[in-house]
């Protein structure tokens, strides 16, 4: 019964990761290099959306995948009973 309630603890765990670094993934490198281009048509506070994303952008996201991930281990650890005490 343990092993069984790790084994889905590390599933849900690498699911959080694989969804978190997809969109990591989809903002430094999509935005920030494959959909440049046409990001540039726009601007955010005088320099072109593309640039600003690569400049700017991914690690803005990344900083903010860091506290989203904490909350969601938090929430896991919780529920799976595995929480600091």
């Amino acid at each position: 019964m343990k092993n069984n309630k790790m084994q889905s603890y590390w599933k849900k765990n690498l699911t959080y990761l694989v969804i978190l670094l997809l969109v990591w993934f989809t903002v430094s490198y999509g935005f920030g290099i494959l959909l440049a281009p046409y990001l540039d048509t726009f601007h955010l506070g005088g320099f072109k959306l593309g640039f600003w994303f690569a400049q700017q952008g991914s690690i803005y996201v990344f900083v903010i995948i860091i506290f989203v991930y904490v909350w969601l281990m938090n929430r896991l650890d919780k529920n799976y009973d595995v929480d600091e005490k």
